[in-house]
């Protein structure tokens, strides 16, 4: 699916990604973790975690869901975006949900994230999504204030304490 979004207006394009991208994206998987995590997360568990489950996904995409590559003008990499359709919990609907977005080390502040994150609503209207929505930890503080700017609010709070 291809969008006219602040994507093209900024000399982005994003595209579905491909076999191509798949050391490109795990490529990024320490950008997941380079923020203050909550204590008892270690950030070499959760990229490990993360690591997994994309390999996973890049080996076999499930249905309802979708990966897209932003690209800049030259054609280089800059971002990744996965969606996944499900349904809500509370009312049945369908609901789209970004599982991840990220942008490459450098490539902050040139609205990469921004139009990952348009290109992810795009995708939620085509599906027919009553809503998009997304985790992010407390200590990404980045990542908060550009979803916040996209019109982002709190939905459920997801609270975690260890048990040992």
């Amino acid at each position: 699916m291809r969008t006219k979004s602040r994507a093209s207006r900024s000399g982005l394009h994003i595209r579905s990604a491909d076999a191509g991208d798949d050391e490109f994206i795990l490529s990024l998987v320490a950008r997941f973790v380079d923020f203050e995590l909550p204590a008892w997360r270690k950030p070499n568990a959760c990229a490990e975690g993360i690591r997994r489950d994309l390999k996973q996904r890049l080996d076999a995409l499930p249905a309802g869901e979708a990966m897209f590559i932003a690209e800049d003008r030259d054609g280089a990499r800059v971002g990744f975006l996965r969606v996944q359709r499900m349904r809500d919990f509370f009312t049945g609907k369908p609901n789209c949900h970004i599982s991840d977005l990220v942008v490459a080390p450098g490539q902050d502040g040139r609205g990469i994230g921004r139009a990952l994150l348009e290109h992810a609503q795009a995708w939620a209207v085509q599906q027919r999504c009553a809503l998009l929505t997304l985790s992010v930890f407390p200590g990404n503080a980045r990542a908060r204030r550009l979803y916040e700017r996209a019109g982002f609010g709190l939905d459920l709070l997801r609270m975690a304490k260890p048990v040992r």
